[in-house]
C-alpha cells in the first residue's frame, strides 16, 4: 500500500509550476504560419478540383463528326500529279450586248441569271423617228411607181401616134418631120419611164436602210446563254459608244456562254516543261474542296508574262455542271501521263494507305490524324507521302482505319464524338 506521504510526493510531480506553463504555450507567429498553410491549401484542392471538372467537361462534350475509311492504294488511283497551279474558270464566249443607235430604252427585259436563247429580245428602244422614217420612204416609192405609171401610160400612147404618122409617110399624107417629131416623143418617155425605174430601186433601197435602223431599236441576244449583268433600266439613255457625262449607258446586260467556260492558269515559266498540250489534269473549285472535276490541256499560250514569270495555260472542262461559274478560284493538278504505264510496278512498292487531304492536320508541330474507336478521338502522328488527286498516301495507319475527315480545330485526344449519319 502506499502511505500519505508517498501520495503526495506524487502530486508534487504531476503539479506544473508557472514557468513551465509559459514554454509549453504556442507562440503566435507559430498559429498565424499554419493558418496560412491551411489556406494554401485549400486553393490547391479548388484549382485541382477546377481543372478535373473542365477535363471532365470537354472530355464528356461529345462532337459530331464525319468518318472517312483509309484505303489501300490500287492502281485505278491514276497517274500522280507532277504540278499544280492556281488559276480561274473563264468564258471563250462572253459579250456585253449594247444597241447599235443611240436611243432612249423603253424596255428591258432581262434579269441577272436568266437563260437567254440567241435572237431572243432583250431590250426595245424608242422607235417614234425610226418608223416614221420608214413611213416617209414607202410613201417616196408609192409616188415614184404612180409616177412611173404614169409615163408608161404616155409612151405606149406615143407609140401608137409614131405607127400611124409612119403609115401616113408612107402614104405621103404628111412630111418625114411629122413622123421624126413622133419618134422623139417615144424616145423622150422610154428615157423618162427608165428614170422613174431606177427612182422606184432607190425608194426601195431607202425603205431597207429604214426598217435596218427600225431593227436597231430591238437588241437581241447574239448567242444562247446567261445574262449575269444588267446594265441598264428602262427611261435611260444607252449609245454603242460612251458619249461622256455619266448619263449614257453602254451596255444593256453581259451574256455569258457556259459551254464555253474553260480554265486558264500561270505556271511558272520553270516547270512548264511538265505542261504538254492534250495532257490529262483534274481541277478542283476553290467552293468545292472534295471535286475533282477531269479535265485536259488545250493549249500553252506562246508568251510569257516578264512580270511574274509565268506561261498561261489553257484547260478544257470535260464534264460540264452548273456548279461552275466564270471566275471562280480553281487549283488544276497536271497528271504525269508517262506513270501510267509505270503504274502496276510502283502499286506494288506503295506503303501505306490512302486517305482525304482534309483529315490530315497538324497539332503541336506534328502531322496527325484522328481515328475514332468507341465513341472517342485519338491523335496518331503520320507520315504523309505522294497525292492522288485529293487524295494522300500516309504511313502509320491500317487499311479501314476509322478517320474524322475535316476534325475542328478543338478537338483533342481522347475527345467525345458522334458520327454523321451520310
Amino acid at each position: 500500500m502506499t502511505s500519505d506521504g508517498d501520495k503526495a510526493e506524487l502530486l508534487r510531480a504531476l503539479r506544473l509550476d508557472s514557468t513551465q506553463r509559459e514554454a509549453t504555450a504556442p507562440a503566435p507567429a507559430l498559429a498565424g504560419r499554419g493558418l496560412r498553410i491551411a489556406l494554401i491549401f485549400l486553393v490547391l484542392l479548388l484549382l485541382v478540383g477546377g481543372s478535373a471538372a473542365a477535363w471532365l467537361w470537354l472530355h464528356g462534350r461529345s462532337v459530331e463528326v464525319e468518318v472517312v475509311t483509309a484505303a489501300a492504294p490500287t492502281v485505278d488511283r491514276g497517274p500522280a500529279s507532277v504540278l499544280q497551279a492556281t488559276g480561274y474558270v473563264t468564258a471563250r464566249r462572253q459579250a456585253t450586248v449594247s444597241a447599235q443607235i443611240t436611243g432612249t430604252l423603253t424596255q428591258v427585259l432581262i434579269e441577272e441569271g436568266e437563260q437567254v436563247k440567241s435572237g431572243q429580245v432583250l431590250a426595245r428602244l424608242d422607235d417614234t423617228a425610226q418608223r416614221a422614217a420608214l413611213a416617209q420612204t414607202q410613201a417616196q416609192l408609192k409616188a415614184t411607181t404612180a409616177l412611173r405609171v404614169q409615163y408608161q401610160a404616155q409612151l405606149e400612147q406615143a407609140r401608137r401616134d409614131l405607127k400611124r404618122n409612119q403609115e401616113l409617110v408612107d402614104a405621103d399624107a404628111v412630111s418625114h418631120q411629122v413622123a421624126e417629131q413622133a419618134q422623139t416623143q417615144v424616145d423622150a418617155l422610154v428615157a423618162q419611164v427608165q428614170a422613174q425605174s431606177r427612182q422606184e430601186d432607190l425608194a426601195r433601197a431607202q425603205i431597207d436602210g429604214a426598217q435596218v435602223q427600225l431593227g436597231y431599236t430591238v437588241v437581241r441576244a447574239p448567242f444562247s446563254g446567261v445574262i449575269i449583268a444588267k446594265a441598264a433600266q428602262a427611261g435611260e439613255i444607252v449609245s454603242p459608244i460612251s458619249a461622256g457625262g455619266g448619263f449614257t449607258r453602254t451596255g444593256v446586260g453581259t451574256i455569258v456562254d457556259m459551254d464555253s467556260l474553260e480554265i486558264e492558269v500561270d505556271v511558272n515559266e520553270a516547270y512548264i516543261n511538265r505542261v504538254q498540250p492534250n495532257q490529262r489534269s483534274e481541277a478542283v473549285l476553290d467552293a468545292y474542296p472534295d471535286w475533282s472535276i477531269p479535265a485536259h490541256v488545250i493549249a500553252i499560250i506562246p508568251t510569257a508574262d516578264r512580270s511574274k514569270a509565268t506561261v498561261k495555260v489553257r484547260i478544257a472542262i470535260d464534264q460540264k455542271d452548273p456548279r461552275i461559274l466564270p471566275d471562280m478560284g480553281v487549283r488544276v493538278s497536271f497528271l504525269d501521263a508517262g506513270a501510267q504505264a509505270g503504274a502496276r510496278d510502283a502499286a506494288a512498292s506503295r506503303t501505306g494507305v490512302l486517305v482525304p487531304a482534309s483529315a490530315i492536320v497538324e497539332r503541336d508541330g506534328h502531322t496527325v490524324v484522328f481515328g475514332v474507336d468507341g465513341g472517342r478521338a485519338h491523335a496518331r502522328q503520320v507520315s504523309t507521302g505522294a497525292s492522288y488527286g485529293e487524295l494522300r498516301l500516309v504511313d502509320g495507319l491500317a487499311v479501314g482505319a476509322q478517320l474524322v475527315r475535316a476534325p475542328p480545330p478543338d478537338l483533342r485526344e481522347g475527345g467525345a464524338v458522334t458520327v454523321r449519319r451520310q
